[in-house]
Parts: C-alpha cells; sequence; structure tokens
C-alpha cells in the first residue's frame, strides 16, 4: 500500500481526497493536517510515503516552508504539491523546497493518481504545461549563454554576495555581515552580475533560486 497524507487548510478538500484516494491502485490515506506544522509532527508519527501538500495555508505555516522542513526531517518522503498557483514562482521555489512532484487541484483524478504513483515509486512529476515551462527556462539559458560552466566562474567571494543579494540584504547589510566595505560589496556584485548576463535583483533571485542557493524555510 502507498500511503498518503493529506494537507489542506480546507477540511472540505481534504475529505474530498481522502474519499476518492482511499482503496485506489493500492492507496491508502492514513492521515491529513490543516497546516505545514501539524503535517511535521503527524509525518513523524505516521511516517507517509507520500505528502499531498497545499501551498496556501495562511492560518498556519505553508507549504513551501513546511516541505524544507519535512524533507530535513524525514528525506525519505516524496512531497507532491497539489495546488491551484499554476504560476513559474511557486513551481521553482517547490522544487527547490525538495518536493517531488507539482500538481494543479485543476487536473482529472487520473492525472492526480498517475502524479502519486510517479512520486511514490521514486520519480518526479510535473503537470504538462510546467514540463514545457522548465525546458523553455533551459533553452533561453542556453541560448543566452548560462551554463554550470559561467557559475563555476564566480569566485567564493561573488558566490556569498550573490547569495546575500538574492535573499533581499541591502549592500551596506553585506558588508557590516561580512566585515567588508560597501564599495567591495559593490565591486563584487558588479563582476558577478556581468560573468552570468544579469541585470536585476529579480534575475539575481531567480538564478540564485535554480542553483539552489536560497532555502525557504
Amino acid at each position: 500500500m502507498i500511503r498518503i497524507m493529506v494537507v489542506d487548510d480546507h477540511i472540505v478538500v481534504r475529505s474530498g481526497l481522502m474519499a476518492l484516494l482511499n482503496g485506489k491502485n493500492g492507496m491508502e490515506v492514513i492521515g491529513d493536517a490543516a497546516d505545514g506544522r501539524e503535517a511535521i509532527q503527524k509525518a513523524a508519527e505516521l511516517e507517509p510515503d507520500v505528502v499531498l501538500m497545499d501551498l496556501s495555508m495562511p492560518q498556519g505555516m505553508d507549504g513551501l516552508s513546511a516541505t524544507a522542513e519535512l524533507k530535513k526531517q524525514m528525506p525519505e518522503v516524496s512531497v507532491l504539491i497539489l495546488t491551484m498557483h499554476d504560476d513559474e514562482e511557486y513551481l521553482f521555489r517547490a522544487i527547490q523546497s525538495g518536493a517531488s512532484g507539482y500538481i494543479l487541484k485543476s487536473a482529472p483524478h487520473d492525472e492526480l493518481v498517475t502524479a502519486i504513483l510517479s512520486v511514490a515509486g521514486g520519480s518526479a512529476y510535473l503537470y504538462p504545461t510546467a514540463t514545457k515551462r522548465l525546458m523553455n527556462e533551459y533553452l533561453d539559458a542556453m541560448k543566452n549563454g548560462e551554463s554550470q560552466g559561467t557559475f563555476d566562474t564566480l569566485s567564493e567571494r561573488e558566490r556569498e554576495i550573490l547569495s546575500w543579494v538574492a535573499k533581499g540584504y541591502s549592500n551596506k547589510e553585506i558588508a557590516e555581515h561580512l566585515i567588508i566595505s560597501v564599495k567591495t560589496v559593490e565591486t563584487h556584485k558588479s563582476n558577478l552580475m556581468e560573468k552570468l548576463g544579469l541585470k536585476t535583483r529579480p534575475d539575481l533571485v531567480k538564478y540564485a533560486m535554480k542553483k539552489g542557493m536560497l532555502n525557504f524555510e
């Protein structure tokens, strides 16, 4: 049996998913939770194989934070994001947080079952348009000359500053933390942006996210 836990702040959604999945294709829903913190606690007790995780749970820990913490504590658990957000930013952040799959709540029931079977078997699953989006991102990066080789040209200090900038820290705050001058920070920042072919802070955030330099705890 594939042991499943459902995490969503709407009890109607949780109940519907439990009724839909229980006993189907060798699946058993062993528990549910209303927010991320409760999910982490129950997962430790119940040891599910797959956690269906909503992203937006405003009254408690959100799905991204919960996924990151859950994968840290129980790396063997597969997390499948089940959300209404058909959004590139959420997609990349979910992958970065450690999710094994990402599927929309509007997907047909059969597709949800397929996604669960995929992540339970150790594979990744993305809904079709998300796969296309990631492929386009990769092709765009190749056209722009972005590669691991480009990243390898960054010095350790430049990578460090890239991470701090992407997390939203100002040049002054970075300088104080690293005990260097603001001018030195600006120089490193200018050099790394030139090497990577990036022009804005959002570009840096996106790049750092893809390179695994941000966490979402």
